[in-house]
């Protein structure tokens, strides 16, 4: 029993080991300096909880706030919604479901920021591909990045890019439940429709509640698709775009760090609430 402990240890300390540096460390690090004003790498003042309740009035930072949950807001509706029917369909086949899942799963492995330069020429007025669309059937050309429409611009590439990881773990979840449930329900008469809503949907229920889960966390760490297409200008600034100017572009480390521990505190808050909200009994098989 010791032997096996010895060989735990050392496979779990090259992992424990990154995770403290580049994790933990970086975390308390900012939780440190957020309580000093900071100018530049070298010069910083204690300053208490200064930095905290400047946030309170900072009015960026509540429009950050607002337009990062309106992002959430669409992630969990259409980036899970998608995802969700995309599985329950490729479920329901029997051949091909491997391509499917290569053609749904490759944006995950593509370089968001790749995947932003794409868009900023298909958004482009100028010579833009949507513009060119509708060049070509004489509609008039559309300002996709005006403060009216960026926000929702932005957030296409964002759900789109996350869409196949979730549709991977639906499908896994969808193939765990035996076919003898299914066989019953065609018995009795519940097939189609009928049956995604009364027994698939129920019998991966804890699933659907992980990746809205996952979800709403990962929208929290949104930047680069934001910062890439926008510049966080026009109404598309998000918590990860404001927390990287203030503590990079205007080398505030101090307040830089207030708001990234406001995001944590604020992004385990969300994720709580939306585990209450959802909190069911599990139906196990």
């Amino acid at each position: 029993m010791k032997g096996d402990r010895k060989y735990i240890f050392i496979f779990l300390f090259p992992m424990a080991l990154l995770m403290s540096v580049f994790l933990y460390y970086p975390f308390f690090k900012s939780m440190y300096l957020s309580f000093f004003r900071t100018k530049g790498f070298f010069e910083k003042r204690f300053v208490g909880w200064d930095n905290y309740k400047r946030m309170v009035s900072d009015e960026l930072l509540g429009a950050s706030t607002l337009h990062t949950l309106e992002i959430m807001l669409y992630v969990i509706v259409f980036q899970v919604g998608i995802a969700l029917l995309l599985a329950v369909l490729v479920s329901n086949i029997t051949k091909f479901q491997g391509f499917f899942r290569t053609v749904f799963f490759f944006p995950v492995v593509i370089s968001g920021t790749a995947i932003s330069l794409l868009f900023v020429l298909i958004y482009n007025y100028n010579f833009g591909l949507l513009n060119g669309l509708l060049g070509a059937f004489g509609i008039e050309q559309v300002l996709w990045l005006s403060e009216s429409n960026a926000l929702k611009a932005v957030s296409i590439p964002t759900v789109w890019h996350y869409v196949g990881f979730y549709f991977v773990l639906f499908l896994t979840a969808m193939s765990k439940i035996p076919a003898d449930y299914y066989e019953a329900a065609k018995l009795e008469g519940i097939t189609g429709f009928k049956k995604t809503v009364k027994l698939t949907i129920p019998l991966i229920l804890s699933d659907i509640k992980v990746v809205i889960t996952l979800a709403i966390t990962g929208t929290m760490k949104v930047f680069e698709f934001i910062w890439v297409i926008s510049r966080g200008q026009n109404g598309t600034e998000v918590l990860g775009t404001y927390m990287y100017k203030k503590a990079i572009v205007d080398q505030n480390f101090g307040y830089g760090s207030a708001i990234a521990i406001y995001m944590v505190i604020f992004g385990i808050l969300l994720a709580v609430l939306a585990n209450r909200l959802l909190k069911s009994e599990e139906i196990t098989y």
